[in-house]
């Protein structure tokens, strides 16, 4: 998208903020008027400016006269159906800066029919994912278009996004708000409606060079994946709890046609520099979801595996994979032996040498302690 420069005009959206880092979004509209805690601001006051200008609010008397002078002037009496200053009167004077709004204060305050993606995370995705101009995206989960957004910005104009969204009212608002922001409806974004096995079935083999996958359940849209994927292709999924990504995460290793996942999380602080009060801030972004990447292997390829070592097995359950005793002599000797088994699956084994050097250690201290009391008494 070309960006947008010279005075603001009707139809853009702008971004208001005032001096106490308050932001206010709203659509310029001819004869418009937002009405703010502070006061009104008439959209014609807005129209024309230059980016970066500073507007003032009015109050609705101060409004009212200008409507009645407008209405001499043009010998008109329109009636003012939304009479905005039954909460605003007697309120002006509030300064605001005027500002297109970034990618990022689009997407914060844009309408959302679906849980948004975070600016940080949309970030991490298409650097994780090497999303560049030119490339060939599939997405599954358009949501309310935070994402979608983020990877049109990234494929330019010569790319092409395909999005596949479940619900249709969701790709209406996602459709809507990408319109909204460019401008125009993204002609290299298309956006499918229905189920993503159905709808991936009839894409070509070979067609994208990365997938991002914002949904329930990704790892049963693997071999869909895999078959629409360019060898080498990247694959970024976003999820929010630990038991999706541990079973997408095994879904991948199993699989064999992707590479070692990468598990990621991307955690935003702000912080505060006023002289010399700079520290963090007191809220911050914290989990949102998890990102992991993997890469396709050519047709036919194994993806190379990290041997674990047997004293590090952490695949077999405690409760459920625990074999059963080896002995069937007496209950000491069965016990002996389940305690062996639970700790073959200790994570952190820790040697026979090790071990007795602690408790020496430990037992010095012990003694050391207990001959300084003695002494007191």
């Amino acid at each position: 998208m070309s960006p947008r420069r010279g005075p603001l005009s009707a139809g853009e959206r702008v971004q208001l903020t005032d001096r106490r880092g308050r932001r206010l979004t709203v659509m310029l509209e001819p004869g418009g008027l937002t009405q703010t805690d502070h006061g009104l601001l008439p959209h014609e006051a807005i129209i024309g400016l230059p980016e970066g200008s500073v507007v003032v609010t009015i109050s609705a008397d101060k409004w009212r006269q200008m409507r009645h002078q407008q209405d001499v002037d043009t010998d008109t009496q329109a009636p003012d159906r939304a009479k905005p200053w039954k909460s605003s009167r007697g309120i002006g004077g509030w300064a605001f800066t005027i500002m297109r709004p970034r990618l990022e204060d689009y997407i914060l305050s844009m309408p959302r029919g679906a849980q948004i993606m975070y600016p940080k995370d949309v970030a991490r995705v298409i650097l994780l994912g090497d999303i560049r101009p030119g490339m060939r995206v599939l997405e599954s989960g358009a949501g309310s278009g935070a994402m979608s957004l983020g990877l049109l910005d990234a494929i330019g104009t010569e790319g092409k996004l395909t999005s596949i969204e479940r619900r249709e009212e969701f790709a209406r608002v996602a459709m809507g708000n990408a319109t909204v922001f460019f401008g125009h409806r993204p002609a290299q974004w298309d956006l499918r409606t229905g189920d993503f096995d159905t709808l991936a079935a009839d894409l070509p083999e070979d067609e994208f060079d990365r997938i991002v996958l914002d949904m329930l359940d990704p790892w049963n849209r693997l071999e869909q994946a895999y078959r629409v994927m360019s060898p080498g292709g990247v694959l970024t999924a976003y999820v929010t709890t630990t038991t999706q990504l541990s079973r997408l995460a095994e879904a991948l290793r199993a699989d064999g046609r992707w590479t070692e996942p990468g598990i990621m999380e991307s955690l935003e602080r702000s912080w505060k520099a006023d002289g010399l009060a700079v520290r963090p801030e007191h809220e911050m972004i914290g989990h949102t979801g998890f990102l992991l990447t993997s890469r396709a292997m050519a047709p036919g390829q194994q993806a190379l595996r990290k041997h674990v070592r047997a004293t590090k097995d952490y695949q077999t359950d405690v409760d459920q994979g625990r074999p059963p005793a080896k002995s069937s002599g007496s209950n000491r000797e069965r016990e002996k032996e389940d305690l062996e088994d639970l700790e073959d699956l200790e994570l952190r084994r820790v040697s026979d040498r090790k071990l007795r050097k602690v408790l020496r250690d430990l037992d010095h201290q012990v003694r050391t302690l207990q001959g300084g009391q003695d002494q007191k008494d």
